[in-house]
């Protein structure tokens, strides 16, 4: 037992202290240079004066420099939400100003600092060194992907990437249902704590309807990754389900009467209504073997792919920069925009897939994937899968009857 508090012996120590003269720290003070540093973020409208004004700069030749000087330049440049700092003495004179910019052409992150040596100014553009953080969010679908993701606060981008995830699944301009939910964990940079870019998806799930498909990345050191299924499969399949992103089906693959001849005849192939200037993309790896004008399709691409696989798409407005004959493309670049040349009563891109060069069904023709991981890969891609089925599982505590996206 420990003893009573009570009995225990109490010793009762005082020591004088000296407390400093409050006239010295004052004296103190006067006698040293006071700095103040403010913070601010970059508004919509901005200019270089309103800016410095709200950090408290009061300096023309900091202007002026800022304005002349190459380097210190870019800080003109800075997009609304980016955030600036700057120290200043008591005067309001800058002693330095710092902020990170990102070159949009490659996404590079870099620092720029403009600091005062007595009566100078000097620009330093220095790398950014990024932190990377792994994120999670889930939504729910009410009227659109996109209405979502911003609900959700994610990223355009990652949103994208979502939909190329998935479009060899879901089309997404036809297949969402109110109430569909997903589960997204994708990677962001950061520099001194800031946001500076949203990068890869790493996992996805969406829960469309009574299916729930999901994907995971993976890649080996040296080699290019892709997205697979749970069990390995990958999920790159032959050819996507639709050349546009968000359309709908105007006329499918089957008899009707030509809406210019007014004759019964076969159409062979499918039409995807879409506003003009719609961006369309290659549904599977190949050559072009032809780009020009015929006849009923007006402006038109033609691509050879793997064994006797060849597609058409029709109609266009314009192609893409660069396409020509003899060309390799991959899936889900882009070759041209959504028109109505040619035998076209409203904008639409007509496209065609064939076997042997007999036109078939699009949306019914069965098309292998890709091919699975090899047994050396399954061990590290097992605690990839892993890692990202227990995150999925904090998302959706309650995920019941998975469908594999490949299967």
């Amino acid at each position: 037992m420990a003893p009573d508090a009570d009995d225990l012996p109490i010793k009762s120590i005082t020591r004088e202290l000296q407390l400093p003269q409050l006239s010295e720290q004052i004296a103190t003070l006067d006698e040293s240079s006071q700095h103040y540093i403010n913070e601010e973020r970059v508004r919509y409208g901005d200019t270089l004066g309103t800016l410095l004004d709200r950090l408290g700069v009061d300096d023309n030749d900091a202007v002026s420099f800022i304005k002349s000087d190459p380097t210190a330049r870019n800080l003109l440049s800075l997009k609304a939400g980016k955030r600036v700092q700057a120290q200043t003495d008591q005067n309001g004179e800058l002693t330095r100003l710092s902020s990170t910019v990102m070159d949009s052409r490659d996404g590079t992150v870099r620092n720029i600092v403009i600091t005062r040596d007595g009566d100078k100014f000097s620009s330093t553009d220095t790398p950014g060194v990024l932190e990377r953080r792994v994120e999670m969010r889930t939504g729910t679908i009410r009227s659109s992907l996109f209405a979502a993701t911003d609900a959700a606060q994610i990223p355009d981008n990652v949103a994208m990437q979502i939909v190329d995830m998935f479009s060899t699944d879901i089309d997404f301009g036809s297949d969402l249902r109110r109430g569909d939910r997903f589960n997204v964990v994708y990677e962001t940079f950061w520099m001194n704590g800031q946001f500076a870019y949203s990068g890869r998806v790493l996992a996805g799930e969406f829960m469309n309807g009574p299916s729930t498909y999901q994907a995971v990345w993976f890649d080996e050191p040296g080699k290019s990754g892709g997205y697979y299924s749970f069990d390995g499969k990958s999920l790159k399949k032959a050819f996507l389900k639709s050349p546009l992103q968000f359309t709908r089906i105007s006329s499918g693959f089957s008899m009707r009467r030509h809406p210019i001849s007014g004759k019964w005849k076969a159409h062979k192939g499918v039409d995807f209504a879409a506003a003009t200037g719609t961006p369309i993309r290659a549904s599977g790896d190949g050559t072009i073997t032809f780009v020009g004008q015929q006849r009923g399709y007006g402006n038109v691409i033609m691509i050879k792919h793997w064994s006797n696989y060849s597609t058409v798409y029709g109609h266009m407005s314009r192609f893409a920069k660069g396409m020509h004959k003899g060309m390799k493309v991959s899936q889900g670049d882009l070759i041209g925009y959504v028109g109505m040349t040619g035998w076209a009563t409203g904008p639409h891109l007509h496209y065609e897939f064939r076997v042997n060069n007999v036109p078939r069904d699009p949306l019914k023709i069965n098309i292998p994937n890709a091919q699975p991981l090899v047994a050396s890969q399954m061990q590290r891609f097992r605690a990839v899968a892993s890692d990202m089925s227990h995150r999925f599982a904090l998302l959706t505590p309650k995920n019941e009857n998975v469908q594999l996206a490949a299967k």
